[in-house]
């Protein structure tokens, strides 16, 4: 591409583009050509839009992994390879080193609980899971740290929610322990994905995801329909249904919310781009610590 677009030789490097990602909602961005070794390489192929009038079309071309390798960090920065763990690219997301800790896993589904369980027998490993809401839940002691993704904090709709989310963090946390989660925007629901469809078509099946959004509440409702691939020989589908709600929040709601209820924040960093936060920030990575277990800070 480099070399069809600017007049400049092809050559491995890296370069930095601010933008809008466009195009991705194309049924062809995604394809996988075949080598002349008989392999296949995946091509990705999106605009970058710098400014309304200026987009910028990317190739991003690679060759898919096999397996992944995982160290420990004190080992591999000292060179040393003796506790590596091979891992298959399939399972890469679902591993969880055997570092020697405790895990204990919480979700108010069942059915993503039964998931986890499945591959907890696969994995070998001894993690407790626990079906309770997140609002009031309840562990048999303290821990080191309390770990809370991919947008779960969104589905608390109203600030005294979350903030007795928050107070059952502190409450549960070793002293010093950490609180790492992250949320979604305001912004994001807003401008974003608010009054949005999104459409995307898969291997094995395809979803349709619509978005309406009210802006007086900072509410996100979602519906999604997912068609699941049943039968291939027939091509028969099986579809699903789910409504979601989201709540989006920002940067100073959550330090509110946080010192509020004992917590003391840290630092919060640009889940897309790992820097500073900005007005424009879509997800936001942060990072809170215990700090006593009197007053706001107390399980209620």
């Amino acid at each position: 591409m480099a070399d069809r677009i600017f007049n400049l030789p092809q050559t491995r490097g890296s370069f930095e583009m601010a933008g809008k990602v466009t195009g991705t909602q194309r049924s062809n961005f995604y394809n996988e050509k075949e080598t002349k070794n008989g392999a296949m390489r995946r091509v990705l192929s999106f605009g970058v839009q710098t400014s309304n009038e200026n987009t910028f079309y990317v190739d991003l071309d690679g060759m898919p992994r096999d397996k992944v390798y995982f160290f420990r960090r004190a080992d591999k920065d000292k060179g040393i390879e003796k506790d590596k763990k091979e891992v298959a690219w399939k399972d890469r997301l679902t591993y969880v080193a055997p570092e020697g800790y405790d895990m204990i896993g919480v979700d108010l589904s069942e059915e993503m609980l039964n998931v986890a369980m499945e591959k907890r027998a696969c994995s070998g490993h001894e993690i407790l899971y626990l079906a309770q809401d997140m609002r009031e839940f309840e562990l048999y002691g303290t821990v080191r740290a309390v770990v809370c993704f991919c947008d779960s904090l969104n589905y608390l709709l109203e600030e005294e929610e979350l903030a007795q989310c928050f107070r059952l963090v502190n409450n549960y946390l070793d002293p010093g322990g950490l609180f790492i989660f992250d949320f979604n925007t305001v912004y994001k629901y807003e401008t974003v994905i608010g009054d949005a469809t999104i459409a995307e078509n898969r291997d094995n099946c395809s979803f349709i995801w619509e978005n309406f959004y009210d802006s007086e509440d900072q509410i996100n409702e979602y519906d999604l329909t997912v068609f699941v691939e049943e039968d291939q020989k027939e091509g028969l589908y099986r579809r699903f249904t789910e409504t979601h709600y989201q709540r989006g929040y920002r940067l100073d709601q959550i330090r509110r919310l946080l010192e509020e209820s004992g917590l003391v924040f840290v630092e919060a960093l640009d889940a897309d781009t790992m820097q500073e936060v900005t007005e424009k920030s879509e997800r936001v990575f942060c990072i809170a610590s215990e700090h006593g277990k009197c007053g706001t800070g107390e399980a209620k």
